[in-house]
């Protein structure tokens, strides 16, 4: 559980979950993560203690918590559950996870385990999405507007105009998908394995992401008034249709930096050497939100191993039998 996911309070969405526990005899333990530099830490504790019970581990906060957790339960053979708490919730939204603490409780309690896909950049595993480019800056952006103005959808929104009228870099690509290879110019590249995130910016490759693909989204380099048209465009839902943008789907994609990050505005020479000197082979990656360096060249897949995500099997739409399962498949625990 992530203290400080979201909009809400800690110790009552801690009480809540206690309290339903409790209620229905469910063996329960819980984890808090209370500094971030401890978070492999604290998850890898509830893994360990999950195997020992045979139990399920469940994830409490925004994505980036629940990616967090989704990393070290891949291939552990636990259960994954997610009780989603963050700004925008994809994961959950997508897997019709309820924001509501109480419901998305009764999910838990009452879902069984599903398959989802995942996507995996050099190991790393991300649920929603990861990019490197412009994106990474935004989210880092984001993550200091709410630190001062709270978290609120409107603040990221005001982050992001921000990062677009700031320094951005344009990243210089080499691309090798089934064999052929492609150089790439572009602000961003923004890979996603959430169908209702891809759906919302207007990208048609959504429904890939559903076939067992993932969505590539490059921006060719513009300017920044451009850029928030692009911006514009996604929130209508109509990114598909903007001409600077490039969309396609795959299996496995190899992203490499050619010649390193260069910034769209001039930097003295000894600071551009500075930035080479650093980044040597590696580039910076955002997954689900959370930063990270990997090294170059990237590799992008669908993971060959799907999350076993406890959710509830809700009936195709218009069928005469809506009701819901009620089976656990977790061994009558939770972690």
């Amino acid at each position: 559980m992530n203290g400080g996911s979201g909009r809400h309070d800690a110790d009552d969405t801690r009480q809540t979950i206690e309290s339903a526990m409790q209620a229905v005899g469910r063996h329960y333990r819980v984890f808090v993560i209370e500094d971030v530099g401890q978070i492999q830490a604290t998850v890898q504790q509830a893994v360990d203690a999950a195997q020992e019970q045979g139990a399920a581990v469940v994830a409490v906060g925004g994505d980036g918590t629940i990616n967090a957790v989704a990393n070290i339960v891949l291939g552990s053979g636990c259960v994954f559950g997610a009780l989603p708490q963050g700004t925008f919730n994809y994961f959950g939204r997508t897997h019709g996870i309820p924001e509501d603490i109480t419901k998305s409780l009764q999910d838990l309690l009452h879902g069984t385990p599903v398959p989802v896909q995942v996507g995996e950049v050099n190991g790393h595993v991300f649920l929603v999405n990861a990019s490197v480019g412009l994106y990474p800056e935004l989210l880092e952006d984001r993550e200091s507007f709410k630190q001062k103005y709270g978290r609120s959808r409107l603040v990221a929104i005001w982050s992001a105009i921000a990062t677009v009228f700031g320094r951005h870099r344009r990243l210089h690509l080499k691309l090798e998908q089934d064999g052929k290879t492609n150089v790439m110019r572009t602000t961003t590249l923004v890979i996603g394995n959430n169908r209702l995130q891809l759906e919302q910016v207007g990208m048609p490759q959504a429904e890939a992401v559903v076939q067992g693909q993932l969505a590539a989204i490059a921006v060719r380099p513009v300017g920044k008034l451009a850029m928030l048209w692009l911006g514009a465009c996604g929130a209508l839902g109509r990114l598909g249709d903007a001409e600077h943008v490039i969309g396609f789907s795959f299996r496995h994609l190899t992203v490499a930096n050619r010649s390193g990050l260069r910034s769209v505005d001039d930097t003295t020479a000894g600071q551009e050497s500075t930035a080479r000197e650093r980044l040597g082979k590696k580039i910076k990656v955002a997954a689900d939100g959370e930063i990270m360096w990997l090294d170059s060249p990237l590799e992008f897949r669908v993971a060959a191993e799907p999350l076993l995500l406890i959710k509830r099997r809700h009936m195709a739409a218009g069928s005469a039998d809506n009701h819901l399962k009620e089976e656990t498949g977790t061994g009558g625990n939770a972690a």
